[in-house]
């Protein structure tokens, strides 16, 4: 068996370029998204996941597991949007301690208004770059990886029905 020196590991490399990749493409979509739409790249992905969620709404709880904010990251985020209209907060009937973010029509608008140009800007960093195969084979392995890491993430997946053809029409499904 050969010796390698640790810091010419190939697991090194892989997670290198995985954080690389990832920090560049939200730096140029955080810039694009702000530039543009006068919209951060954080309020962007919070309204789309709830445009995305069955009745435009998600628990905290789960709102926080599906991305990288910490509980009062995740508060103060939602306490920004719902200054500007764009979401609210309501009771959980459920859970008296627990409450969900729901769009409202105007944070419906916003979001819709911007997700074709955001489309554009993945097209250009991102999707361009891969074919479709491509495309689809980065997705299965990230989603591995994502629910290898983040089980909490995988699991505060709202589900509508247990129908697969359905499946990519959730959130980070």
């Amino acid at each position: 068996m050969r010796n390698v020196d640790p810091l010419r590991d190939d697991r090194l490399t892989l997670v290198g370029l995985l954080f690389e990749s990832a920090t560049a493409l939200r730096s140029q979509l955080d810039r694009r998204l702000d530039r543009e739409l006068g919209l951060p790249l954080q309020s962007f992905e919070l309204l789309l996941r709830l445009a995305r969620s069955p009745g435009h709404h998600l628990r905290m709880s789960d709102l926080a597991a599906q991305t990288s904010l910490t509980p009062s990251g995740l508060t103060r985020a939602v306490d920004r949007l719902e200054r500007a209209g764009l979401v609210e907060r309501a009771p959980c009937a459920s859970d008296r301690r627990g409450a969900y973010a729901a769009l409202t029509p105007l944070g419906l608008q916003r979001i819709r208004a911007a997700v074709e140009p955001h489309l554009g800007h993945v097209e250009q960093y991102l999707t361009s770059a891969l074919d479709a195969p491509e495309q689809a084979q980065l997705t299965d392995l990230l989603r591995k990886v994502r629910d290898h890491v983040n089980p909490a993430a995988a699991a505060a997946i709202p589900r509508e029905d247990d129908d697969p053809a359905r499946a990519d029409d959730r959130v980070g499904a």
